[in-house]
């Protein structure tokens, strides 16, 4: 017995679209570590040591009195104490600008990388799309031409 809505479903998931979709997704998921790893430990890093051996991910604005008092507790030992982001957000709101930073990076990467490759791919393909004129195809066209030039 043959379920009609089963059926379509099967139709549409053996589309070729929606397998090149799920590829696109899975190559775009590994892809996204790497240029996040790239980002992380080989731009960042000489970033934040030209700035004063900052880790980006950990710079915060803190939204919350106990956080401020924590990182002041803190710097009685230490005068560049600051307090990690993972536990400033367990004590308080934070605006978290380095992380935005961090990943406002790996997106611009990201997608400047598939503007390039899109932009390769279309190049392939404008050299492939017009064939040379076979000797037949390069007279008709010659007589269109003429055929043109005579009307006008």
């Amino acid at each position: 017995m043959k379920i009609p809505i089963l059926h379509e479903f099967k139709e549409f998931a053996m589309r070729g679209n929606v397998v090149d979709l799920a590829v696109g997704v899975i190559i775009g998921a590994a892809f996204g570590k790497i240029v996040s790893a790239v980002v992380d430990d080989v731009i960042m890093p000489p970033i934040g040591k030209i700035i004063g051996n900052l880790d980006f991910t950990n710079l915060y604005i803190p939204l919350s009195k106990k956080i401020e008092q924590a990182q002041a507790a803190g710097s009685a030992t230490n005068a560049d104490y600051i307090l990690p982001l993972a536990d400033a957000k367990k004590l308080g709101p934070v605006f978290a600008w380095g992380d935005f930073l961090t990943v406002s990076l790996n997106f611009v990467i990201v997608a400047f990388c598939i503007f390039l490759m899109i932009k390769l791919m279309n190049t392939l393909v404008k050299k492939e799309a017009k064939p040379p004129l076979t000797p037949t195809e390069q007279l008709l066209a010659e007589i269109r031409d003429l055929l043109k030039n005579k009307s006008t």
